[in-house]
Parts: C-alpha cells; structure tokens; sequence
C-alpha cells in the first residue's frame, strides 16, 4: 500500500496544529503516521481521523523512545518520504493553563527560570535535533525527502528587533527556543542539501492551542495550512525557507 504513496511522521500530532496537519496529509492521500508522547491520546487521535493514519508512540525527550519509533517505522514501512517536527512546549508543565498575560509577565528575561529554559529548549530545540539525525536513515531512503520544522513567527529575531504588538512574548524559553530552532533549519539544510533532502521551517502564526491557553487568533485549520503546503510540494523544491500564511516569506 506505501509503495507508491508518500509517508509522512508529524510529532506532537495528538492535538492542535499538529493533529490538524496529520488530517490534512491523511485528505490528501498519504500514509500519516502520527506521533504522541501519550500512547492512548495518540490511539484516540489516530481513530477520530479518516484515511491511512497510524499512531506511534514518540516522545522526543527520550532516546529510547525515540529509537523505538524509528525501529517500528523501518519494520512496517521501510523509509520515511516526510518528517514534521511540529512537537512543542511553551512552558513547564503544570503552568499550561496560566493566561497569556501572566505567563509574558513571568517568562521575561530577568524572571524566567533557567530551569524551565532548559526543559521548554530540551523539547523544541534538542527534541528536534534528535528526532531528525534518529530518522535520517529512514529519510535517505526516499526519492524525495522533506523535513519541515513548525517553528514561530515569536522566534524571528528581525521580527522582534523592531516594535510589534507581540514583542514582550519573546523570551529565553519559547521564543528564543523557536530562533534555535530556525538555526537548526538552516544548519540541516546546509548539510542535506547535496542529497536532495529539503528542509523548511514554518510559522503558524498567533493560532488558538493550548501553547497559548487558547488565547490565539487564528484557527488551528490557518496554522496547519503553510506545514502542509511546504510537505506537499513537488519539483523544484525550495530548501532552506522560513514562511509562513501561504507562501509569505518571513525574515530569520
């Protein structure tokens, strides 16, 4: 059934853009393979979308865990045509629910815990860098490989250089982990670029999830949309790319 259709792994994708990206992917025609720290969230994901969707367990801070998801992706499918690093964390856990208000008065500079920048980094920038070099063999193997990075609008240092209504949100925890994460970006597309492999990052923008206390603007359907297109796109494939809103260039 895979061998003439595209196989993509999105991480995080139990919920909000991620699973909306696992739903757009399944409506147009490819195997989904859909990634969760959270087995049973995952399964329950997975049986709630139509098309070729599979659940895999995925948690991008554990090794282990990661070498298990790359292990059953080889053994049922062989290769892996798409990668979307969509998995994040805005916060540390327990404080998901605090508003946006709070949580840009408690994570500025001078206040944010360096713990809690170690544990948001260890997921959005390590996670990445792991999950990536782990799934790199199963990439090599397809005629057309892409990785796509959901990355943020709030991790654009040109962006947050200049007055915006948005700029106090940018912090040593997600915002800063989003600007590594667009180094990873273009570091990977540097070294992958001689094998065809692509490598995109994305910004949703200010979409309504629960990274967000679900204070965002935009429907998570607008937030998958610009993930989906780079995934799916043929030809001459750009690599190396931050965009975002349907093909608008965003500065690093």
């Amino acid at each position: 059934m895979t061998e003439n259709t595209r196989i993509a792994l999105v991480t995080g994708a139990n919920q909000g853009i991620g699973l909306q990206i696992a739903t757009d992917l399944a409506a147009s025609g490819l195997t989904v393979l859909l990634a969760s720290r959270n087995p049973e969230r995952g399964e329950a994901a997975a049986q709630s979308l139509s098309g070729e969707v599979h659940p895999i367990q995925l948690d991008v801070t554990d090794e282990a865990s990661i070498n298990a998801a790359v292990a059953q992706v080889e053994k049922q499918f062989g290769r892996l045509d798409i990668l979307i690093n969509n998995a994040a964390i805005s916060r540390a856990n327990g404080k998901e629910s605090e508003t946006m208000e709070s949580y840009i008065q408690r994570s500025r500079a001078s206040l944010i815990s360096v713990d809690e920048v170690r544990a948001i980094w260890e997921t959005n920038v390590f996670g990445v860098l792991a999950v990536t070099q782990a799934f790199l063999p199963l990439l090599r193997k397809s005629e057309a490989a892409r990785i796509v990075n959901v990355s943020s609008g709030l991790g654009s240092l040109t962006i947050n250089s200049t007055p915006h209504p948005y700029r106090a949100t940018f912090n040593p925890g997600y915002g800063a982990s989003k600007t590594a994460l667009n180094a990873l970006t273009v570091a990977f597309a540097i070294d992958l670029e001689a094998e065809g492999i692509m490598v995109n990052a994305v910004t949703p923008g200010f979409t309504s999830t629960a990274l967000n206390n679900f204070e965002g603007t935009e429907t998570v359907q607008q937030g998958a949309a610009e993930a989906v297109r780079i995934a799916l796109l043929g030809g001459d494939r750009p690599t190396g790319t931050f965009t975002g809103s349907v093909n608008e260039t965003c500065p690093w």
